[in-house]
């Protein structure tokens, strides 16, 4: 979890390099970044399911942790709005161009829900991206990753909420090119190891290979 928020926060700062002034985080869930944003420039919109985002904030208050003025929350259901409706309502500029974190969502998603998503992404101006995490295909698996993924799977299937959206790196790909992304990175347990933890003496890594894989889409190379 620490290694794709920090993914995701360190392709913001290079987007922000590049003029991007909108980040919204999809399923924001107890994100910080908006209560850690080092640039006031930044408009910060937190999506997230009405009854999530009313714990959260009833979490801000109790702890007395002021909302910045620069973060939106945007209660979004979305069996009754789009998330383009809601980033609208919510004061989002569809004429800038934005970056996107979607972590620990996709793979509880349908397909159509994940299209849908990304579809919206893609007609922002460049250099609009986002970055996401995803369930490798159970087939890709070996037996002992194979073995991981089904007591994990289990379990989120008994708290409600299953997996049910699998990729291989090459069907996600053929997937962002066919929604209009140009510029595509994945990236596995190997190459984020090697990026984040690497010479740590207390031997802290991801486990090899990984269950996921992270995703970075943009409209084009910014």
């Amino acid at each position: 979890m620490a290694a794709r928020s920090r993914l995701a926060e360190d392709k913001l700062a290079h987007a922000v390099e590049h003029g991007v002034s909108q980040y919204v985080v999809l399923g924001a869930g107890l994100d910080t970044f908006g209560y850690r944003n080092p640039n006031r420039r930044l408009r910060v919109f937190e999506v997230d399911f009405p009854a999530t985002q009313e714990w959260k904030r009833s979490l801000l208050a109790d702890a007395r942790i002021q909302v910045p003025p620069n973060l939106t929350f945007v209660s979004l259901d979305f069996e009754r709005r789009t998330l383009f409706e809601g980033l609208t309502e919510a004061g989002f500029d569809a004429r800038s161009p934005a970056f996107f974190a979607w972590l620990g969502v996709v793979p509880y998603l349908s397909a159509e829900a994940f299209r849908s998503t990304i579809a919206t992404i893609v007609k922002l101006p460049s250099p609009a991206g986002v970055t996401f995490d995803f369930a490798i295909s159970p087939k890709l698996l070996g037996p002992r990753a194979r073995a991981a993924f089904e007591m994990l799977s289990a379990r989120v299937a008994a708290a409600g909420e299953p997996f049910k959206l699998f990729f291989t790196p090459e069907d996600l790909k053929a997937e962002l090119r066919s929604a209009g992304f140009r510029e595509i990175e994945l990236l596995g347990a190997d190459d984020l190891n090697e990026r984040y933890f690497a010479d740590r003496k207390d031997g802290l890594m991801l486990p090899s290979p990984g269950l996921g894989m992270l995703a970075t889409a943009h409209v084009q190379r910014p």
